[in-house]
């Protein structure tokens, strides 16, 4: 018999939860491919150590952008390699999927995804909102008549969401999130220090001494790259309140995003997310200063979730053991 399995198919990384087992598998979305032959050569964290770094006949492709599929060969191949590795599959039976979207994708987007994940060896393939699937991994009992507020800041999307009685409400995606503060970074070092810094050094950076609070956290760190106008490498000294300053305006839109899901909030709703505050998940819920910047501009306490890397794979394991009922409702 094939277990079922729950993928969080996110911008930046892979999650696998195989049911009765948890969380099997880990990596980032990457693919490296031959672009002369067109092979794949390397899937996860053995392509990411190849990005920025390949000669000119290797690419090293993220085939998800934003949430979505950007590269749906590349994607399917990207997943069948992953299921592959677990090797859940029984014999001559398919696992069913339970695959997690952001909010806002089309009915084309949200097709490509099911195909992907049908194409590289799924049976059933059900296809869950994330920040439904976030709440539910991050402990929240979503399917009470109370209200419930999410965050789920990933790679490429910030899902911000209220649920109740298992559904969601009133919800906003914005396709700016982690990737988009690493971007921050790079471009204020270009225009500050004339420096070219890599995708690579700009997250480390952040998750080194990042902040998203000027004067919250006093760190500094060396940062290398390439002179604009030299063309030779070059260091310089970067400081955490200047990370601050780069990511300013990419946070301050989550905030707003998030202001506008709670004025739209019904009047019942509000209230109880007052009393229960709001629960922010995902890579970029690390980020230091994070609850404190939204619990400041919207007046409600704000918690970092316990797992916030996982939340969305757990939950796709837990909505699993009600896999049953999901092939009711399809």
């Amino acid at each position: 018999m094939a277990k079922d399995i729950g993928i969080d198919l996110g911008t930046a990384n892979v999650l696998i939860n195989v049911k009765g087992k948890g969380i099997v598998l880990n990596e980032p979305s990457v693919v490296a491919v031959d672009t002369q032959t067109g092979k794949v050569l390397a899937v996860g964290s053995e392509a990411y150590k190849m990005v920025g770094r390949t000669p000119s006949n290797i690419r090293a492709i993220r085939p998800m952008k934003d949430g979505v599929i950007a590269d749906f060969d590349m994607t399917e191949q990207m997943l069948s390699y992953f299921i592959k590795k677990l090797n859940v599959k029984g014999f001559m039976a398919k696992p069913n999927i339970l695959i997690c979207a952001p909010t806002n994708t089309t009915d084309i987007e949200r097709k490509a995804i099911r195909q992907a994940a049908e194409k590289s060896g799924g049976g059933n393939v059900y296809l869950e909102e994330e920040p439904k699937v976030a709440a539910i991994g991050a402990g929240l009992d979503i399917f009470e008549p109370c209200g419930s507020m999410v965050i789920d800041i990933g790679g490429g999307t910030s899902d911000i969401a209220v649920l109740s009685l298992g559904d969601i409400v009133v919800s906003s995606s914005l396709r700016s999130a982690g990737d988009r503060l690493n971007q921050d970074i790079a471009s204020y070092v270009k225009k500050k220090y004339g420096l070219l810094i890599g995708e690579h050094t700009a997250e480390t950076v952040k998750i080194e001494i990042g902040s998203s609070v000027v004067g919250n956290r006093q760190k500094e760190t060396q940062v290398r790259g390439r002179d604009v106008v030299t063309g030779l490498p070059k260091t310089i000294t970067l400081t955490s309140d200047e990370t601050a300053e780069a990511m300013k305006d990419t946070i301050d839109s989550m905030i707003a995003s998030a202001h506008d899901v709670l004025s739209e909030t019904p009047p019942e709703l509000a209230s109880d997310i007052i009393d229960r505050g709001i629960v922010i998940t995902g890579g970029g819920s690390l980020l230091d200063g994070i609850s404190q910047r939204f619990s400041e501009v919207l007046t409600v306490p704000v918690m970092v979730a316990e797992t916030p890397l996982d939340d969305v794979a757990i939950g796709s394991g837990k909505l699993l053991e009600h896999i049953e009922e999901l092939s009711k409702e399809k």
